[in-house]
Formats: C-alpha cells, sequence, structure tokens
C-alpha cells in the first residue's frame, strides 16, 4: 500500500477561539466545501494524509490535533475538570469554519455529533466514521465494546504507556485487508506528528466509556453519512447501522473487509463516498 508524502501545511488561523488553548491544525486544497477532519483516541491528524490526497482537489480540508494530541495543548479546563464531550466540543468548535462538513473518526465521530448539536451554523453536513454513539455495551447497548476492555486498556496506561498504544491500535485493525502495512502506518503518525501524553489519554479513555449520545441522535437534524467496516472490533458494524438508524437524515455504507480505520484501508472507496455525499447533500439544499 503506498503511502502518501506528508502535506504542505499552512497553519490555520483561530479566529474567536477560547484564550485558554490554540489547536494545531492544517489545510490543503482550494474546494468549495470546507472539510474539517477530527481523529480519534491516541491519534493525531497525520493518520488523515493518505484520505487527504484524496480529497484535496475537491475540499478545503482542515485536519486538526485534537486538544493534547499532537501538537494541540490540553486545556486546563479539560485537565482540571475532566473530559466531556461538551466542553471538548466548545473548544473546537470556533476552529470550524461555518457550512462545513465535518468528519469525525471514532471518538471524533462522537465530538462530531456533539458539534452539530452545540454549532449547528457551523455544521452543514456529518461524515461518520467508524463511529458510535456510545463505545461500551450496556443491557440495553448490544453494539459497544465489554466495559473490561476499557478498564484494562486504563490500568495498563499508567505501568506500560507503549504496549497500551500499541494494543489499541493492533485492535483497529484486526480482520482488515493489509492489517500490519495499515498498524505501520498508525504508529508512524504517531512517530512522526507527536504521540499524546498517557495522562491526557487516561481522561479521554473516561471521556470514551462515559459518553452517550443516543437520546440526542433525533435531534441532530443535518444530513450524515454513516462509515463503518465489516470487522470494525472497536465500534462494530451494528453500532454504526443502529446508529444511522437514529439520524434523521443518515444514509450507511459498510465496507468489506475493513477494520477500525477505513481511511487507510479503503482511502479510494472513502474518498468517492465523500464526493457523493457533498455532492448529493448540495443538490438537495438548492432544490429546497
Amino acid at each position: 500500500m503506498p503511502s502518501a508524502p506528508p502535506p504542505a501545511t499552512e497553519p490555520m488561523s483561530n479566529p474567536s477561539a477560547m484564550p485558554s488553548i490554540s489547536l494545531h491544525a492544517e489545510r490543503r486544497g482550494q474546494g468549495p466545501t470546507p472539510l474539517v477532519l477530527l481523529h480519534g483516541w491516541a491519534l493525531n491528524l497525520r493518520v488523515f494524509d493518505r484520505l487527504v490526497a484524496q480529497l484535496e482537489q475537491d475540499f478545503t480540508v482542515i485536519a486538526l490535533d485534537l486538544p493534547g494530541h499532537g501538537r494541540s495543548a490540553e486545556p486546563a479546563a479539560l485537565a482540571h475538570a475532566g473530559w466531556t464531550l461538551e466542553q471538548l466540543a466548545a473548544h473546537v468548535a470556533p476552529q470550524v469554519p461555518p457550512g462545513s462538513t465535518v468528519l469525525g473518526w471514532s471518538l471524533g465521530g462522537q465530538l462530531a455529533l456533539q458539534l452539530a448539536r452545540i454549532a449547528p451554523e457551523r455544521v452543514a453536513a456529518l461524515a461518520l466514521v467508524a463511529t458510535t454513539p456510545r463505545f461500551v455495551a450496556a443491557p440495553d447497548w448490544p453494539h459497544g465494546i465489554a466495559p473490561t476492555v476499557l478498564e484494562q486498556f486504563a490500568t495498563h496506561l499508567g505501568s506500560d504507556y507503549q504496549a497500551t498504544v500499541h494494543d489499541f491500535l493492533e485492535l483497529q485493525v484486526r480482520g482488515s485487508r493489509a492489517a500490519a502495512a495499515t498498524l505501520a502506518a498508525l504508529h508512524a503518525a504517531l512517530l512522526a506528528h507527536g504521540a499524546a501524553p498517557a495522562a491526557v489519554l487516561a481522561r479521554s479513555l473516561e471521556l470514551l466509556r462515559t459518553a452517550d449520545l443516543r437520546a440526542a441522535l433525533p435531534t441532530i437534524d443535518v444530513p450524515a453519512l454513516v462509515i463503518g467496516g465489516q470487522y470494525d472490533r472497536v465500534t462494530p458494524p451494528t453500532a454504526a447501522r443502529a446508529l444511522a438508524a437514529a439520524l434523521p437524515r443518515a444514509c450507511h455504507h459498510e465496507l468489506t473487509r475493513c477494520g477500525h480505520a477505513p481511511f487507510l484501508t479503503h482511502e479510494a472507496e472513502v474518498g468517492a463516498l465523500l464526493r457523493d455525499f457533498t455532492a448529493r447533500t448540495a443538490l438537495a439544499t438548492t432544490r429546497r
């Protein structure tokens, strides 16, 4: 699987940003639609390089490092009070231009959903990749991972940080095509752009354990593309189907032989789905 060269980047200005934090962002392309990319737990914006190469001719692509990840600082409010989707979205919202399509992956997908709730003027459409409204299984939610899995990650973070991150990345690629190359690409993103500190990962892992957006989904009335992987071990394909069914204006696509990182294993397919989705969304908007 060929790897795309690191993009030539342009620092993104941060109008009306909260004074406590300035997120690192990179912008490429001159397309008419702003496309904001939000990565998942423990990673950074470098994981999207191949997808950006697919899309920069069609969009203005803005990739962000989430707070405490990559080259973004963690705001004091998150460090002191604990991570919540509400706080996280409040810090990220100023970075999202009005009328954006927001693509969120995993934790980034939950953040994208929360952004659509609190800043609807900024989020014109959602692309939710390997996203679930609730990560952890419960008696009324069979589509999550066992609570003990996240508990084990949290326990091991303090004693063996490197092994814990590796195990989580390895879980993401299980069952996907080119699993070894995809795992190498995830590790390369951390090596090239910076890994989050263990304390940040512990706080954001607690967010993964507690966040539950199910009740809010019927109120998120924007066009949404939900992309799931057939063999995703982190957010099972049944979670993606349930998410799409609960959103008022969602379509769903499941990629075969795909794990938790479809933009690395199926970047051409993901790019085509995004271009088709945004074209249909724009057409439906003009007809209203």
